[in-house]
């Protein structure tokens, strides 16, 4: 098999099409490193970016107590997993311009939706069905375990963690929340940088997605756990340590997409 063609290098439809590469177990924890080192390098636009989502999940949080609505903050809050990719984008979009040689500007974080905003929109109807789905559910557990009453937010959250139904609840909404989670994580995780990065459409980029997972099961798998991890950790400080986490796991993931996908020419799989 020859080797990968540039992605640099303008390749029509016809001529070219996307190749899986395998990859070994510590891989993710380059990837990791690799997007510490992007944060770095790009520290006031990642820092930025950032933020930005800080203040937003802050905004949303406060303004859920304050319309009564706090019943449905633990839902979304692990709904988040489901939109992270596409949170994410913005970083995405820092990394390709340190690939590029290039200095990141507040643009290619802030616009970086605008170089494919057909598919990627297309990207972001699905995992809001996944987010949707996982919202629906956790209605329904909280139904199932607690009724149609609404205790008071510390009545709530004891009862969580001290009585058999909130335990219950916790432990088959956990079970059924990684189910979906992985769903997505699995259709979106490399589909979203791809689709920034290469004229496809986003059923492409779902494929070569679930093609990564299938073919880099263990490795894939141990970035999902990395991923999910990170996230609580950012979400348990009140948000704030997202503004380093996101654009962090962002730039990794933007490796993880550099490592896993490439395109060759066909006759290059044939010849």
């Amino acid at each position: 098999m020859k080797a990968a063609t540039n992605k640099n290098v303008p390749l029509s439809r016809a001529d070219a099409q996307l190749v899986i590469r395998r990859v070994d177990i510590q891989r993710p924890r380059q990837w990791l490193s690799a997007g510490i080192s992007d944060f770095r390098a790009a520290m006031s636009v990642s820092l930025a970016y950032g933020l930005f989502w800080v203040g937003l999940s802050m905004a949303v949080t406060i303004g859920a107590f304050a319309l009564g609505l706090w019943h449905w903050l633990l839902p979304m809050i692990a709904g988040f997993m489901f939109l992270g990719p596409l949170v994410a984008v913005g970083s995405y979009g820092i990394s390709r311009s340190l690939g590029e040689g290039r200095r990141p500007t507040w643009w290619d974080a802030f616009g970086a939706w605008t170089s494919h905003t057909g598919q990627l929109a297309m990207m972001g109807v699905m995992m809001m069905i996944f987010f949707m789905a996982w919202i629906r559910t956790a209605t329904l557990l909280f139904a199932l375990f607690f009724g149609y009453y609404i205790p008071s937010p510390e009545t709530l959250y004891v009862a969580l963690f001290t009585t058999a139904e909130g335990l219950g609840m916790l432990a088959v909404g956990t079970a059924i929340g990684a189910v979906l989670a992985f769903g997505a994580f699995s259709i979106s995780v490399i589909a979203i940088p791809t689709l920034l990065d290469r004229d496809l459409t986003f059923m492409e980029g779902i494929e070569a997605s679930v093609k990564s997972i299938a073919r880099n099961f263990r490795p894939m798998l141990l970035w999902a756990a990395i991923l999910t991890g990170c996230t609580v950790v950012g979400m348990m400080t009140f948000y704030i340590g997202l503004a380093v986490i996101l654009p962090v796991l962002g730039h990794a993931t933007w490796h993880a997409y550099e490592d896993l996908v490439g395109l060759e020419r066909k006759e290059s799989m044939t010849g």
